[in-house]
């Protein structure tokens, strides 16, 4: 592949990841743990206060990068924040991934850059989460500055590049705890490869004293970056030891996972081959099938042709070693695949790269072009699928405990009912569920001046005092009798296998109903059950 093929396909691959990343970005309601992240977030845009929280939220890095886009966009009111806003950030790290796979070259053939490239771009478990405000993307996008960083190290022995992987190394441990996973593979990739390379023959070089500074460099960049943020840049001197109190609940986190735990092959089943009931078929097997031809590359007469071969290996020691831990861990959540995904996605590259290369004929070229554009064809088509139609589906494989599209219509009836009311967004509503049946109403209702939450009916004082009522489907019944009529009220799915009531005094109900055509919904003194 030529220089100026290559920078035009690869200008490609990016602007299509772009357009994936941040089209319809408000299209998918808000997941709880999006939720939970925007609301912590609010506290740092509104008041300029963050304090990390070692037993929730992660690292500090997802909020004070999206404080300068926030602001830019939105100010420094969360109200004024939009979903669009808040997912810009992993969208923009998202695309912003494969520009790193450039630090590659030399390391990684073109066509192997390329190809990364490409299938990045369009694998829908990477489109999906860069459009998720969650930390993964930031922390698969750290990875790769690591690793890029590293490998440029090795070939300059240049103290800026010793100095960027660490910052990078900094940054992966201020976004998400279990960075350590990815630093014991990174490590054991690294040792695995030394014993395997031949030892030169003649007398063992020195270690001479530049090895030992850019090692200090590496090290110190690194602290200083993590301690920054974790001490919210020296407001709260305590939070870089909370970061190390934070793996005793991580770590038991892991240990118990309740409803989070699935079985060793939960990723490789979900990578491979995923259907729930009569629903589509999903897969990237195609990606792992070329990761698998792209890792015997690696060790074959070809391996690095154009390229590097000890870098192509790096990369399958750390991707095998990350992905078996992360599989033994029994808390699993499908965005846990993405930092060992990487390293599929890197071999696949190599894969797709070198079958190209190899391809002599034009009768084999054709072959080659063929089936990889077959396989590009089916990942554009999932994406498609995955972000832009069935993206709150259960039977997508990256949709986990989504927000129900229904739950909308509960957020669109109060908008409706808060526009008819005398005080608007002042009316007082009080929600009554348990913690894991709250979110993401925090986010929905962060305009209302006048919210109060509650586990159960006794500490929520009389609920009459409040025109609206939202309460867990559980003990709807308790409230509609404590509500004592003149309440309406509607069931709304929040999740599968979560329903909550909506109730809102008789005559706001029949003012919100007013030119809107009536719907499903029953007085508070029904004893019927939501379907």
């Amino acid at each position: 592949m030529t220089k100026r093929a290559f920078w035009r396909l690869f200008a490609c691959a990016v602007l299509g990841a772009l357009l994936l990343r941040t089209l319809r970005l408000d299209v998918r309601p808000m997941h709880s743990d999006e939720a939970n992240q925007a609301v912590k977030f609010g506290d740092l845009l509104e008041r300029g206060e963050y304090r990390y929280d070692p037993k929730d939220h992660h690292g500090p890095t997802l909020y004070y990068l999206t404080l300068p886009v926030a602001r830019a966009l939105a100010g420094k009111s969360l109200a004024a924040v939009s979903e669009t806003t808040l997912r810009l950030v992993p969208a923009i790290f998202g695309t912003g991934l494969l520009l790193l796979l450039l630090l590659f070259l030399g390391g990684l053939a073109r066509e192997t850059v390329f190809s990364a490239a490409l299938l990045a771009a369009l694998s829908p478990a990477l489109t999906y989460y860069s459009r998720f405000y969650v930390q993964e993307m930031l922390l698969v996008f750290f990875l790769a500055g690591l690793m890029a960083a590293g490998w440029k190290y090795l070939q300059t022995r240049s103290g800026w590049w010793a100095a960027a992987a660490g910052f990078a190394a900094g940054m992966m441990y201020a976004t998400k705890e279990t960075s350590v996973i990815l630093f014991g593979a990174l490590a054991g990739a690294a040792v695995i490869d030394r014993l395997l390379r031949p030892k030169p023959a003649g007398p063992r070089p020195r270690l001479w004293p530049p090895a030992f500074l850019h090692a200090a460099l590496f090290l110190a960049s690194g602290s200083i970056t993590a301690w920054l943020f974790f001490t919210s840049f020296l407001k709260n001197p305590k939070g870089l030891i909370d970061s190390v109190r934070a793996f005793r609940t991580y770590f038991g986190r892991a240990g118990e996972p309740g409803v989070h735990a699935q079985p060793w092959f939960y990723y490789i089943r979900t990578l491979l081959y995923s259907r729930f009931g009569h629903g589509p078929v999903w897969s990237e097997a195609f990606i792992v099938a070329l990761a698998v031809v792209g890792s015997i590359f690696a060790f074959g007469s070809k391996a690095g042709k154009d390229g590097h071969p000890r870098l192509v290996r790096f990369i399958f020691f750390f991707t095998v070693m990350a992905a078996a831990v992360y599989s033994a861990i029994p808390y699993k959540t499908p965005w846990n695949l993405l930092p060992f995904y990487l390293g599929v996605v890197l071999l696949a590259g190599n894969g797709a790269g070198t079958l190209w290369q190899s391809a002599r004929s034009t009768v084999v070229k054709v072959a080659v072009l063929s089936i990889l554009a077959l396989g590009v064809l089916n990942l554009t088509y999932q994406d498609r699928r995955a972000n832009f139609v069935d993206y709150a589906n259960p039977t997508n494989p990256y949709v986990y405990a989504q927000t129900s599209p229904d739950f909308m219509k509960l957020v669109g009836a109060l908008e409706g009912i808060a526009a008819g009311h005398p005080e608007h967004e002042r009316l007082l509503i009080k929600v009554v569920a348990p913690p894991d049946e709250t979110w993401p109403l925090p986010w929905y209702l962060r305009r209302f001046e006048h919210v109060g939450y509650w586990t159960d009916t006794a500490q929520a004082g009389d609920l009459r005092d409040a025109p609206v009522v939202i309460a867990s489907a559980a003990i709807a019944d308790a409230v509609g009798q404590s509500l004592d009529g003149g309440y309406r009220s509607a069931f709304y799915g929040l999740r599968p296998e979560v329903v909550l009531s909506l109730f809102v005094r008789q005559d706001l109900w029949d003012d919100y109903l007013k030119g809107r055509g009536n719907v499903n919904h029953k007085s508070s003194r029904s004893s019927s059950k939501p379907s």
